[in-house]
């Protein structure tokens, strides 16, 4: 069955098959590229690659960490749907080249030998590097083929890197909790050693305090010490004094002998004599009493005086004890010389026959007496080392003195740095808590929740259900249309071949070409959302919406392309076959040069595209995209009206050379 159409290019009638096959084209060109392109993850197990692992486990604390196990484990688990991800084969290097050679593997993952040395070298700065893991394709891979195996094997390397980060993270966090314990614990312990230095403060300043009162006792003690001396000098000169007056009373009564022997009877002379050795002997006596009292008395108050000079009060005893002696000796002579003198009064009174016994007693009196002066000289003697020791305690006491003023001046320094340790500390203890409180504590699940935020801080919730994302769907039905719209004025007459002949107006003519195409044009708009909704399953609302903009568009390209080749003939197909070009190259990728944009934004498939996205993805505009389409629909009726009319007009010359 023909229609009354006429067929481009030929005479030849059209006939419902070639409207049917015009109006289906489209639809098996949009079902086809969305049967091809439209979420392509969900046949990922269509593309078999191999996994080469050649990693070598390391040992870390005495575990054996097997990374390249752990990453050919993700590779092949992916997220746990096999329609999602690769047909992963583990493989060898040798199997794996051959196989990426002759096509069986259409990519080949190679886990390197360092890669677990690598991935957990952060340990140390100096040898810590990035671990590497190599994807080869074949030469003759297909366009997509290599960004979804790269996809999927950094996926897998990033789950992988965020893990190790997530533990190197739980590792900060925990020393963050341990340095701050650590610093608490250092707070705790510069704070005790502000209280100790605070103590020892104290104990300085008791220091400084006994070390002055030493000083000042050592002053007094060096006075006491030359006062002494001095004492001892003086008794040493009585001591001497005693032991002349002794000597003289054993040479007068060895005098008074030898003159008692020779004579027979005792003059007066003699007897007044030995009264006078007795009052010697009385007086020494008595001096050397004193002496005996004086030295005892420097004995019993040398400890309290020196405060323990033991050396010098032991020899101050000694010469106590000597003096007592020489006193006792002193004493005893005494007594006799008072014998002496009692027996020389009687005497005085008998004479003669008692002179032998009077010298006998005489001369022994005369050795004692003389024996008690030597022992007086050796005690003068030991009396002057005494002040000599007196002096040289003196001299110890005024060193002892001046020490203790440095030891107390010292300690007064001491007590003052003590307490500024004692500052010191507190402020370190201050600082310390400071510290402590800046620094985070965290507990093991704040640890880890932490680690994963911070390994992967930036999550995308886009969706990679189709190849070019949610522009896909509208790229795609504005090429099948635009196809559509070609295919169209290539099975019609754009413009009718009785134009010259006809008696209809130009209009009516262009209208007779455009209508077909626009009938075709819009059938063509709703199969292919029909397609579109099988393979999206949109809403109902957006999709009616989306089909009645490809019902628009169906007609706006039908009109554009018969303008194309009522003005132009073939040129105008060329120029339609262009416009596809730039449909595809702009709409797959944003990084076009500018110059290829600007084009596209002034061809009749930009306002389509911008209206069909917006219906689909909500973007808004398809007010200014419907009146763009309206805008090239009217002006290319306009140019098709054009064409006509010119067809209608003939020069002169070419109506003879037809007639001829």
């Amino acid at each position: 069955m023909t229609l009354p159409i006429e067929r481009a290019r030929t005479r030849r009638p059209i006939t419902w098959l070639t409207i049917l096959g015009v109006i289906l084209l489209p639809v098996l060109i949009g079902g086809v590229l969305v049967a091809a392109l439209y979420n392509p993850t969900e046949r990922l197990d269509n593309l078999s690659a191999a996994i080469v692992n050649n990693d070598k486990p390391v040992t870390i604390d005495g575990q054996l960490v097997p990374l390249g196990r752990q990453l050919t484990a993700g590779l092949v688990e992916g997220n746990g749907n096999e329609d999602e991800n690769l047909n992963w084969v583990i493989s060898n290097t040798e199997d794996a080249a051959a196989g990426l050679a002759d096509g069986t593997f259409r990519a080949v993952v190679t886990i390197p030998e360092n890669f677990s040395a690598a991935a957990t070298s952060t340990a140390d700065p100096a040898t810590a590097q990035q671990a590497v893991i190599d994807v080869q394709t074949p030469k003759d891979s297909l366009i997509v083929d290599d960004a979804i195996t790269s996809q999927v094997t950094q996926a897998a390397a990033s789950v992988m890197g965020t893990e190790l980060s997530k533990v190197y993270l739980e590792n900060v966090f925990l020393g963050f909790t341990t340095l701050g314990d650590r610093l608490g614990e250092a707070a705790t312990g510069a704070r005790a050693l502000a209280t100790g230095a605070y103590d020892a403060r104290g104990g300085a300043e008791s220091l400084a305090d006994g070390a002055n009162s030493i000083a000042d006792g050592a002053g007094g003690l060096a006075g006491g010490a030359n006062q002494l001396a001095g004492g001892l000098d003086t008794i040493a000169g009585k001591t001497r004094e005693a032991a002349g007056g002794a000597n003289q009373i054993g040479a007068a009564l060895n005098g008074i002998a030898d003159q008692v022997a020779g004579t027979p009877t005792l003059p007066q002379p003699l007897v007044d004599l030995a009264m006078g050795a007795l009052a010697q002997a009385q007086a020494a006596a008595t001096q050397l009493g004193d002496l005996n009292t004086s030295l005892g008395s420097l004995s019993a108050d040398c400890m309290a005086e020196t405060g323990g000079a033991q050396a010098f009060c032991d020899r101050v005893a000694a010469a106590a004890g000597q003096a007592a002696g020489a006193s006792g000796s002193l004493d005893a002579a005494k007594g006799m010389a008072e014998q002496l003198a009692s027996s020389l009064k009687q005497l005085a009174e008998l004479a003669g026959p008692a002179a032998g016994q009077l010298v006998d007693g005489l001369r022994q009196i005369a050795a004692e007496t003389q024996g008690l002066g030597s022992g007086l000289t050796q005690l003068a003697g030991g009396i002057d080392s005494s002040a000599s020791g007196a002096r040289g305690l003196a001299t110890g006491a005024t060193q002892l003195g001046t020490g203790a003023s440095q030891l107390g001046t010292g300690a007064t320094s001491l007590a003052d740095g003590v307490a500024a340790l004692g500052d010191g500390a507190n402020s370190l203890a201050n600082g310390l808590d400071e510290a402590t409180s800046a620094l985070p504590h965290y507990d093991q699940t704040q640890r880890e929740s932490l680690a994963e935020v911070v390994a992967n801080p930036v999550k995308t919730s886009a969706s990679s259900n189709s190849l070019f994302g949610a522009s896909a769907i509208p790229l795609l039905a504005v090429l099948a249309l635009w196809v559509g719209g070609i295919a169209t004025y290539v099975a019609l007459q754009a413009s009718s071949r009785r134009a010259l002949t006809s008696r209809s107006s130009s209009l009516t003519l262009a209208l007779r070409g455009f209508v077909p195409g626009a009938l075709i044009g819009a059938v063509q708009g709703v199969l292919v959302a029909v397609v579109v909704q099988i393979a999206g399953s949109y809403a109902w609302g957006d999709w009616f919406a989306f089909a009645g903009l490809c019902v628009l568009a169906g007609v706006v390209f039908a009109a554009v392309n018969q303008a194309l080749v009522a003005a132009f003939g073939g040129f105008g197909r060329w120029i339609a076959a262009l416009v596809t070009v730039f449909v595809l190259a702009t709409g797959v990728v944003s990084t076009v040069p500018a110059v290829l944009t600007s084009i596209a934004g002034i061809l009749p498939t930009g306002p389509a595209y911008q209206a069909l996205i917006g219906a689909l993805a909500g973007t808004g505009g398809i007010g200014a995209a419907v009146a763009g389409l309206v805008v090239f629909a009217v002006l290319s009726f306009a140019v098709t009206v054009f064409a006509v009319s010119r067809r209608r007009t003939v020069s002169a010359a070419r109506l003879v050379a037809a007639t001829a």
